[in-house]
């Protein structure tokens, strides 16, 4: 019945899971899983004490036995964009984006997450685990862009609602995208000798993603171009915008190793495949590939010193590969190569939704964490970090990072476990990531900005900061 009980519980999770819009501080990635390691900023990959842990090593198996968990955080991010005047304004091929000043709406999130590991012998274990890892959300209310709807056509420079005009099709022109994620993780963990284990996690994902007020890009798709170059004339372009959410399935692994070398010192490891994602088949004229969207390779590593029994600082490096992911890493700047980009292109994959399109520009990111953990007593545990990495958005990509903002590069964290009776416990992790701008000289800030793309004459700056509190309870 117990057991009945909780299986019940991980489906009721994991269907919230699959129906929460998500957020993420490193890139699009989260800076922790758990509240014990957010509490730390994400450290302590070698000091594994909750079920939850096999999400970030699944060699904690073995130490998570017995142990359930069930978290939920509220996460609030704030993010803004503004645009300077342009000399432009739409003329000799320009897109002009404003003059705008916004700030997206939608600011509350809520991300929940599930764990728990059983014996298998005492040399051997199993776990599952649910939870979102990342995503992307922005809503842009308001605003406007001016440009030519129809190219050299008969057609003026006409400005339109919405940041990237999305009022062109007929509606108000809001603008965003909403990326989800929900992990399903099944983990089995084997020591090998006294102080070694290693784990394996099958890992299995669903994704939803929509986009909102992009009419503005079809001329420079693969469907479009295509027939404009057959000489078929303009044709529509179904699968760029506004098609509400879409879902997409994948899978990939993980494997990760735990080495308590001393009392004092302990040595781990995680390294998670790309995960191969079905396509948004809704949104093909978007992402490069025809809606490929597959997530990046992760690679963690960290080590926990502990000077005393009630002391532990932990130094955690994670390597997060987005520049594998086309849709991702794509210069938008290929679109330049389409052949209806008028800048005398001939490549249709660099059209959007082609091989090659045009992407968020995203580089590889490198993030340094360091933690610490004392306890104060029997009953309460205390933890603090910080975490950097460089934000994985380039300054000239700014223009199409509008849709996903991705500017964190400093967070500070804190927490705390207040162990009960029982011996279940109440921990809390709070962040707070620094508000960072991403701007620069007007070129080449928007490089839809002149028909000339190496002298744009706008410039625009994204910032954001956000906060998140996480509950967890944890039960035997």
């Amino acid at each position: 019945m117990q057991l009945r009980k909780q299986s019940q519980l991980f489906t009721a999770i994991a269907t919230l899971l699959l129906t929460t819009p998500l957020w993420a501080t490193n890139g699009y990635f989260t800076h922790g899983t758990g509240a014990k390691n957010k509490g730390m900023a994400g450290s302590g990959l070698a000091m594994p004490e909750d079920a939850i842990s096999v999400a970030n090593n699944p060699a904690a198996a073995l130490q998570a036995v017995g142990k359930y968990d069930l978290g939920i955080a509220v996460f609030s991010p704030s993010r803004s964009y503004k645009s300077g005047d342009s000399l432009a304004n739409g003329h000799g091929g320009a897109f002009t984006i404003g003059p705008n000043d916004i700030d997206s709406s939608s600011n509350i999130f809520f991300n929940p997450h599930m764990a728990g590991a059983w014996e298998i012998n005492d040399k051997s274990a199993w776990a599952a685990s649910f939870y979102g890892k990342g995503g992307m959300n922005s809503n842009w209310k308001g605003g406007t862009a001016t440009f030519d709807p129809d190219g050299p056509g008969p057609a003026p420079v006409t400005t339109y609602p919405g940041t990237f005009g999305g009022g062109i099709s007929g509606n108000n022109g809001t603008a965003g995208v909403d990326l989800m994620q929900a992990f399903l993780e099944v983990t089995y963990a084997r020591s090998a000798g006294e102080n070694f284990t290693w784990g394996v996690s099958g890992i299995g994902v669903m994704q939803l993603f929509s986009a909102r007020g992009l009419a503005a890009f079809a001329g420079f798709t693969e469907t479009f171009a295509s027939s404009i170059v057959t000489g078929g004339g303009p044709v529509p372009v179904p699968n760029l915008t506004n098609n509400g959410h879409d879902q997409a399935y994948g899978y990939g692994g993980k494997v990760g190793f735990q080495w308590d070398m001393t009392e004092k010192v302990a040595f781990a490891a995680s390294y998670q495949t790309k995960i191969s994602m079905g396509k948004f088949k809704d949104y093909s004229d978007l992402f490069a590939g025809g809606g490929a969207f597959d997530i990046p390779a992760d690679l963690k590593f960290g080590v926990t010193f502990r000077p005393n029994k009630g002391l532990a600082l932990n130094f955690d490096v994670e390597q997060i590969w987005y520049g594998d992911i086309d849709a991702i890493s794509n210069p938008v700047r290929n679109v330049y190569a389409c052949p209806t980009a008028g800048l005398g292109g001939t490549d249709l994959s660099s059209c959007f939704g082609g091989a090659n399109g045009g992407g968020f520009g995203w580089d590889d990111m490198t993030v340094y964490k360091i933690g610490a953990q004392w306890s104060s007593g029997n009953d309460w545990t205390w933890r603090a970090g910080f975490s950097h990495a460089d934000a994985p958005m380039p300054e000239n990509e700014v223009m199409f990072n509008i849709l996903a903002p991705a500017t964190i590069e400093d967070h500070l964290t804190f927490g705390f476990t207040r162990a009960l009776p029982s011996g279940n416990e109440w921990s809390m992790a709070f962040l707070y990531a620094f508000n960072n701008k991403i701007t620069g000289p007007a070129s080449p800030m928007n490089p839809f900005e002149s028909g000339n793309p190496f002298d744009p004459t706008q410039s625009i700056a994204i910032d954001m900061d956000q906060w998140e509190i996480e509950f967890a309870f944890g039960w035997r």
